[in-house]
This record gives C-alpha cells, sequence and structure tokens, in this order.
C-alpha cells in the first residue's frame, strides 16, 4: 500500500514509521523541513516538503497512485480540506483526517470524513476507567448473544486468576491491559489491582460474571 501522511508531527511520524515497518510505502509531507527529524533515523520513506494545500505539493508526493491518505496535521481546517481533496477530487480509497479540536468536529463531519479525534476518545476514555466499578458492556455481537465486558480489578481480585474469576462456561478471557500494555491472557493468568479486563460472555455468563464481582467485593469488605 502506498500512504500518504500530511504532517510530520509526533502523529505523523509515528504513523508513518509504523506504516514503514509493516513494509508500506510511505510519502510524508510537512511544510517544515525540521519537522522529519521527528522520524527515526532507519525511516525510508520519502519525504515532501511543502503545505499540501499546494497541489503541486500532493502531485510531488504521487497522490495519484496513493491507495491512502492520513491529514494528521494541527490544524482541522487543513486536515479537512485535504482529506476532502483526497476523497473528491483524486478518489483515494482510504482517507482519514485528524480531529486536533474537538470543537470543529461538526466540520470533519460535514464533510463526509473518517477521521480521528485523540482528544475526545481520550477523555471518554479516561472517564471510564475513572469512575468504573462492575463490568460494563464495549461490543455486541449478532442480536446480543455475545458481547463483550470491559471492568477494571479491583484490590478483592488482586492475585486471583481468570480462572478464580470467571463462570465455569458461557465466559472467556478476551485481553488484559496493565500499565497500558495489552496481553491475551489464559485462564491461569494472575490478576493484579488496576488490571483491564476484556471478557466475552452470553447472557448467562454475565449475569454469573456479575454475580461474582458482587460476591466477592461483599466477602472481601466483610474480611476487612
Amino acid at each position: 500500500m502506498q500512504t500518504i501522511i500530511v504532517g510530520c508531527g509526533r502523529v505523523g511520524a509515528e504513523l508513518a514509521y509504523r506504516l514503514f515497518q509493516k513494509g508500506h510505502r510511505v510519502v510524508v509531507v510537512d511544510q517544515s523541513p525540521a519537522a522529519f527529524q521527528n522520524l527515526p533515523g532507519d525511516f525510508q520513506g520519502r519525504f515532501v516538503e511543502g503545505h499540501a494545500l499546494n497541489l503541486d505539493v500532493l502531485h510531488r508526493a504521487g497522490i495519484e497512485q496513493a491507495d491512502a491518505l492520513a491529514a494528521v496535521t494541527s490544524s482541522d481546517s487543513v486536515n479537512a480540506v485535504i482529506a476532502h481533496l483526497a476523497l473528491t477530487v483524486f478518489n483515494l480509497p482510504s482517507v482519514v483526517a485528524r480531529n486536533y479540536d474537538s470543537g470543529f468536529r461538526s466540520m470533519h463531519e460535514l464533510f463526509g470524513l473518517q477521521i480521528v479525534s485523540a482528544s475526545s476518545w481520550g477523555a471518554q476514555r479516561i472517564e471510564e476507567l475513572l469512575y468504573q466499578q462492575q463490568a460494563h458492556t464495549v461490543f455486541s455481537a449478532g442480536n446480543g448473544e455475545v458481547e463483550l465486558y470491559e471492568f477494571a480489578v479491583d484490590r478483592a481480585w488482586d492475585g486471583s486468576t481468570f480462572a478464580d474469576l470467571l463462570p465455569e462456561k458461557d465466559c472467556l478471557p478476551v485481553a488484559l491491559t496493565r500499565a497500558g500494555r495489552a496481553m491475551l491472557p489464559e485462564r491461569d493468568t494472575v490478576l493484579r489491582e488496576g488490571d483491564i479486563v476484556l471478557v466475552s460472555a452470553t447472557l448467562n455468563g454475565s449475569e454469573e460474571l456479575h454475580h461474582m464481582l458482587n460476591a466477592k467485593k461483599s466477602e472481601f469488605e466483610k474480611g476487612g
């Protein structure tokens, strides 16, 4: 895949390098030559200096042959216009725009763009982590027969395993996030307070899971 990354700040540089590591052809566009220093020394993509609102710059970046474009500058208006051009003028099949200021999201939505709003998503995610006490649904499959549930491990379950935590049937471990890094757990994986756990369960499995969480918490509080 040939991808154009417009903007070589922290997000653009990280994205460009990740794509390069996966074997994609990457062209990075930025109006500041110094911005290209954000990329690791072993990055072997192309650099195009100039303002991407200049069509000549986009042509030099090879937009006619590109498969995808990500507009990730710190300017929402620039990202919106460039992404809109890529979609409507150059007909790129895959275009994503970064939303820097959530107040400008409506502008991106007006253009019908696929957007990533780090500030909105980040605030929502932090809010969830701050107040979540019990498992809550993050995804529903089919007609709700199987759902994904997420919850934080509290002190009552510290040192226990997934086998201790989960019902014997209708509930499976999916992922465990510890200190910001996710892993695929086994049923004998030991849990630590503050871990974020993702499990899949049927309705019966989720009801049993909630019962076990509440029972363990009550038992722990009585013991304390």
